[in-house]
């Protein structure tokens, strides 16, 4: 399973870009507020690091403003994908951009039925929001199962990417799911590495290293 980090911070993606983790990237309006730089200038800039897809949303509602805006964010750099929201706009939106052989991210999926809409559409990738449900009390992850069950039925091009990633375990779940890709908020990426038992471990070894050294 790939794994795409959930930010535009760019010392977060150069850190774990250095550790080979960093399969792609993607953003949303509310990171690139966080990052707090120019959208295009940080865009530009995570896609000199990353060479896999980078996902960038805009805020128009109409198909045809939603091509327009995404073939400008298609210009900034060659491994652009544009998010597109779900939605009747958003998949006339997804029609238009794949016809032009621009590639699509639709987001805020939260059903099988979306992700099959999204898929008929050409999407090149779909995301499904696992998290957001386990939220209300529906099973997230059985989505992700839903949608890459009914993408290998029908042989459908488009990548499940797993999103709304709230912890390793989601991480561990996408991937027996089947997902094609998981984007992971930095903190919880960090959190994959660790475990309780492995610093303790770790930490004994040390202990016992410098007893024995002092033995010796």
């Amino acid at each position: 399973m790939k794994i795409f980090l959930d930010t535009a911070e760019v010392d977060k993606i150069k850190r774990f870009a250095a550790l080979g983790m960093v399969d792609g990237i993607t953003t949303n309006p509310t990171l690139i507020l966080k990052a707090g730089r120019e959208q295009k200038e940080v865009i530009s800039e995570i896609c000199k690091i990353v060479d896999g897809p980078v996902s960038v949303e805009g805020a128009c509602q109409k198909a045809e403003e939603i091509a327009k805006e995404g073939e400008e964010f298609a210009s900034w750099a060659k491994n652009v994908v544009v998010k597109v929201p779900m939605g009747e706009e958003g998949i006339k939106a997804v029609q238009i951009l794949s016809k032009k052989k621009i590639k699509t991210n639709v987001t805020l999926v939260f059903s099988a039925a979306q992700a099959l809409l999204a898929a008929k559409a050409g999407a090149t990738f779909v995301s499904p929001f696992l998290g957001r449900l386990d939220d209300v009390g529906e099973e997230g992850m059985e989505l992700i199962r839903q949608t890459v069950c009914i993408y290998r039925n029908y042989g459908f091009k488009t990548q499940v990417l797993a999103a709304s990633i709230r912890s390793p375990v989601h991480v561990v779940g996408a991937a027996l799911a089947g997902a094609d890709a998981a984007t992971v908020p930095p903190d919880v990426l960090e959190k994959c590495f660790r475990h309780g038992f492995t610093d303790a471990g770790i930490k004994k070894f040390l202990e016992d290293y410098a007893a024995a050294k002092k033995r010796g």
